[in-house]
């Protein structure tokens, strides 16, 4: 697979005009999704079996798709083999998939990812920056601690937000505020 990785690879999914931030386990070229069961995503999945994969590099993005539903005019719709799909519209690259359920529990779908098509929309180069790292990390932190209010995932909260603060450029200071205001 051209644009995934191997190991976990962060994008902002999206399904019929749903937007969210996803981890995408690629090994040994087999590319799987762990969704929660009952979400938006999930369920979008059983419905029509497709997902898009959007490389973003905005972290206001991810922290936003992980707590609130975004307008419909963040989305393009795109036509992949016949099948109508939405992605989202500000994307740096793209992959749509189809999507095949493994294993459904009360909690998760294990889901299968076949790669249809892949796109480039603008080539920018990210250089590593920690503080946008934790805000991927602190935004999968406080999507958990949002459910349970477990103190030691505002102990991670707290590390990241450290680091955001230290390393983190204004997109990323911004981002930080607003995932505090959502968990607070």
């Amino acid at each position: 697979m051209g644009l995934l990785k191997p190991g976990i690879n962060e994008v902002i999914a999206t399904t019929e005009f749903n937007a969210a931030p996803m981890g995408i386990i690629l090994r040994e070229g087999v590319a799987r999704m762990v969704v929660f069961s009952g979400s938006h995503t999930a369920n979008n999945i059983e419905k029509n079996g497709w997902l898009v994969a959007n490389f973003v590099y905005d972290s206001v993005l991810y922290v936003t798709t992980a707590f609130e539903d975004i307008s419909h005019n963040a989305f393009l719709e795109e036509t992949v083999n016949g099948r109508k799909m939405q992605r989202l519209k500000d994307t740096d690259a793209w992959a749509a998939f189809t999507t095949t359920v493994d294993k459904k529990t009360t909690e998760a779908l294990i889901v299968t990812l076949t790669l249809e098509k892949e796109i480039i929309e603008e080539v920018s180069l990210h250089p590593v920056n920690r503080g946008f790292n934790s805000i991927i990390d602190t935004t999968i932190h406080a999507t958990r601690y949002k459910m349970n209010h477990d103190p030691e995932l505002m102990k991670q909260i707290d590390y990241h937000a450290g680091i955001v603060r230290k390393c983190g450029g204004k997109r990323e200071l911004e981002a930080l505020e607003l995932l505090l205001r959502y968990i607070s």
